[in-house]
């Protein structure tokens, strides 16, 4: 199993101009090949591979003799990422690769020959650096991502293969359903409320402030640098809060149950709203599921996601009964065939938990057999339509 941990690295001014020049080299070394593929792809339908990349490298260090001053492992490191980036862009898994600015975060790849210490890394070229290392996993070193942020701090990111297999998935234990919200950040099954923190809400005057700082400052001066800097802290500050937030509470989640079962949210759908697009970016629903899925797998728990077509929040968890219409401002609603009071958030989060577990028992949705998510094509009748169980793991909606 491979594990990553992020360090914070200190290095001398001899070294800062050195990762400075690697940066500036692996990203035009990157610019470069993305560009000539692009005109390639253009000119025959067929763009340069990986080793197509690196076959260029002797030619453009003939030319460019400054691309041969940063370790040569760097750049082929460019290759590899930049044709992941292309394979994962065509199988569908993320967008096409983007040309990278100066102004941005700045990142190189070590993929080998790095010693650690307790207090040091040792990296090609640049000797040791101080490091603050808190924990090393056993196993072998296979990579190491060294990183500037735009607020001028120095990190490392060290990649493990401790060549365990992963932990066996046990099917027994608690099961929990998470519904995610704005007002509360997750509702669980059981009854529990987490408060949304609003980070960006509770930081925005301060970055304000420095936001109007910056814009009063002349381009391409060094005081202008330096409010730039002053608003990427701010930045780093909102997200650090943000990050421990998430990681803590993924981390309470994980270790309190079994099986976790959320819902598969559209969050690139959810932000058109412009009404709600900044809190529900500064909400980071997505950073959490992810959280809770890598650390579920790490610890041998079960994480399930249900599709986020599946009427939870109207639906009666004792009953089955679904309500026609539920707007967002009705908060608690009475089933009017069971006479159960349902807190709206709590009664999604149990339906949640349910359909999750019947997605694990029977490998399908309840809505795949019979039901429908979405109401009929036509006119609904006045009364209340209800969902009675034919059978485990399916609803069958009445006309």
């Amino acid at each position: 199993m491979k594990r990553a941990v992020k360090v914070r690295i200190y290095p001398t001014d001899e070294q800062q101009e050195a990762l400075s020049k690697a940066f500036g080299c692996a990203r035009w070394f990157w610019n470069n090949s993305l560009a000539e593929t692009n005109r390639l792809y253009k000119e025959t339908g067929k763009g340069l591979s990986q080793v197509g990349m690196n076959s260029r490298l002797p030619a453009l260090k003939k030319e460019f003799e400054w691309l041969a001053e940063p370790y040569s492992q760097v750049l082929q490191s460019v290759s590899l990422n930049l044709s992941r980036a292309f394979i994962n862009f065509f199988e569908g898994r993320t967008e096409f690769p983007n040309f990278k600015s100066k102004h941005g975060k700045q990142s190189i790849q070590y993929p080998q020959n790095v010693e650690i210490t307790d207090e040091s890394l040792r990296l090609p070229k640049l000797g040791v650096i101080k490091a603050k290392i808190h924990r090393v996993f056993e196993g072998k070193l296979k990579t190491v991502t060294v990183s500037l942020t735009t607020s001028g701090k120095y990190f490392a990111s060290l990649l493990f293969d401790d060549e365990v297999p992963e932990v066996e998935v046990l099917g027994t234990g608690k099961a929990v359903g998470i519904d995610l919200g704005l007002t509360h950040f997750a509702i669980t099954s059981d009854g529990s409320k987490f408060d949304n923190p609003r980070v960006l809400k509770k930081h925005s005057k301060n970055l304000k402030r420095k936001q109007q700082r910056l814009a009063r400052k002349q381009k391409g001066s060094s005081n202008r640098k330096k409010a730039r800097r002053i608003v990427a802290r701010v930045h780093e500050k909102i997200a650090n809060v943000r990050k421990d937030f998430l990681h803590k509470l993924s981390r309470k989640m994980v270790n309190e149950n079994q099986v976790i079962c959320v819902e598969n949210l559209a969050v690139k759908n959810l932000v058109k709203n412009h009404n709600l697009a900044k809190a529900i970016n500064d909400a980071s629903w997505s950073e959490f599921t992810r959280m809770l899925s890598y650390k579920a797998g790490q610890d041998g728990k079960i994480y399930q996601e249900v599709d986020r077509f599946f009427p939870s929040s109207k639906t009666c968890s004792v009953c089955l009964n679904r309500m026609g219409s539920l707007p967002l401002d009705i908060r608690s609603w009475q089933c009017e065939n069971c006479a159960t009071k349902h807190d709206r958030d709590v009664n999604a989060a149990i339906n949640i938990r349910d359909e999750g577990l019947r997605i694990l028992a029977l490998g399908t949705s309840a809505t795949a057999n019979g039901g429908k998510v979405s109401p009929r094509v036509g006119r609904r009748k006045s009364s209340v339509s209800k969902a009675l169980p034919i059978e485990i793991g399916s609803l069958h909606q009445t006309a």
